[in-house]
């Protein structure tokens, strides 16, 4: 049975996770959290529950360029957030999808990102926008670009003393548009089988964040301009960004079935992102 703990704040966190020595797990929404506690290989020490701290960052935060997700981001906020419909779509999109209405009124941005799962419907969002994730820990500080921070299947460059504080979304320049699409074996609650994001810029450059056909969610380099109205062009240019992608045979889908729909998947979010308006009444 694991130890529970409620610091109030980020330095106490901070010291009961030093002291599990690699067996302290955090708490916040726990959606993920209580499903590993039921697998035996998943055996913490401690649980750090961060409900109660007092200093760590607020839950959203919207600067001059950055928009700046806290610890407390639940799903639900995100999803019927103003600001991020109108400069982040395909990131409130994908936090709508996420599990159910009571499961989003819990889970949380960072804790979705910190599982790790090729599934995470918000990483391919987060990753076309450029995001950085910052971790506090015994050393301080320390930031990297999201893309860097996913390993494998639920492993992180998150180390077992620090804690992710804090994920940084670019805010996208005038003339930027995203989409999000997701596809799942049944209407309602399930994973996705496979995901894609897509942002196009104002000159036509196309970047994907994919999402089921790898280990890890997937961010493509952005693609020369495209003529986005020539539906060949479109075309070459996504078969291009998605052979990136290594999906895998499992009890969802099979590889084939995740090769052929990635692609399709990926021109309807370039089309979705091509033909939305700008949302720049703010």
């Amino acid at each position: 049975m694991a130890a529970y703990c409620r610091p109030r704040t980020v330095s106490e966190a901070l010291a009961v996770m030093a002291g599990a020595e690699g067996h302290g797990r955090i708490l916040l929404g726990g959606t993920d959290l209580l499903v590993h506690l039921r697998k035996d290989p998943f055996a913490p020490t401690v649980i750090v529950d961060l409900k109660s701290v007092a200093d760590l960052p607020p839950a959203v935060e919207v600067g001059d360029d950055v928009v700046r997700f806290g610890p407390t981001a639940r799903m639900a906020a995100i999803s019927n957030d103003p600001f991020v419909a109108g400069h982040l779509p395909a990131l409130g999109a994908a936090a709508r999808v996420v599990g159910s209405v009571a499961i989003r009124n819990r889970a949380t941005l960072i804790g979705n990102i910190c599982n790790a799962s090729p599934a995470a419907d918000t990483a391919p969002a987060l990753l076309i926008y450029g995001s950085a994730v910052t971790m506090t820990g015994p050393g301080g500080e320390r930031t990297m670009p999201l893309a860097e921070f996913f390993v494998g299947p639920g492993e992180t460059r998150c180390g077992p003393d620090e804690i992710v504080i804090r994920i940084d979304v670019p805010i996208p320049d005038r003339g930027h548009r995203s989409a999000f699409q997701r596809l799942t074996r049944r209407r309602g609650v399930d994973l996705a089988t496979v995901s894609v994001a897509a942002g196009v810029d104002a000159v036509g450059n196309i970047v994907l964040g994919l999402g089921c056909v790898g280990p890890t969610p997937l961010l493509t380099d952005a693609s020369p301009p495209v003529d986005l109205a020539d539906s060949a062009a479109v075309e070459r240019a996504i078969e291009s960004l998605v052979s990136i992608a290594t999906p895998i045979s499992d009890v969802r889908a099979a590889r084939d079935y995740r090769e052929a729909m990635v692609r399709v998947l990926a021109t309807r979010a370039v089309q979705a992102a091509a033909a939305a308006p700008e949302r720049w009444s703010f």
